[in-house]
């Protein structure tokens, strides 16, 4: 069976915690990512297979309730988003980078998947609301001419944009700052 992500975010810290604390114990999922997210909201992130990852988001949006502002399910997820949602993709050859900026997390993830369709990139992460309002943003590298295509088509194929960028030749100080 193919590989899932999951997402719930929840305006409150408390419930959130306890929400991921169902969702971990729901099914057979790794927990990518669980913290707190600007403006004081909480954000889970969990991934497997995509009937375990199913039954992991049905407990837990039973148990955000009324407190739950976001949801994401993203069933044959790319194997590239998992290391860069949990910020341990190793870079070996650094190329041009594209950068796609949110104002939502589930936006940001949904457009990783999409670019890493796309083209021959790597990602390099997604962040995910933490110290950054709550926006979601994506880092990619390849050479320039797949980064472009990977960029254009997670922006025609998302929601809630803020603005993108390709730096065809990022200076090398600047790509140590992305890992």
């Amino acid at each position: 069976m193919a590989k899932a992500i999951g997402m719930i975010e929840l305006t409150s810290i408390a419930r959130g915690i306890d929400t991921c604390d169902t969702m971990v114990k729901a099914a057979q999922v790794q927990l990518l990512r669980a913290s707190t997210v600007c403006p004081g909201k909480y954000m889970i992130i969990v991934g497997g297979e995509t009937g375990d990852v199913k039954a992991s988001m049905a407990a837990g949006k039973e148990r955000g309730g009324e407190l739950i502002v976001d949801t994401l399910l993203l069933p044959n997820a790319h194997e590239q988003l998992f290391p860069a949602i949990s910020m341990t993709n190793q870079i070996e050859n650094p190329g041009a980078v594209g950068v796609i900026e949110f104002y939502s997390i589930a936006s940001a993830i949904t457009a990783a998947d999409v670019a890493v369709k796309a083209a021959n990139v790597t990602l390099i992460e997604i962040r995910t609301g933490y110290a950054i309002g709550g926006k979601g943003f994506v880092t990619l590298t390849g050479d320039v001419g797949a980064v472009r295509e990977a960029v254009k088509a997670a922006v025609k194929e998302t929601e809630l944009l803020v603005e993108s960028v390709i730096i065809p030749r990022p200076d090398k100080e600047l790509f140590q700052t992305l890992l």
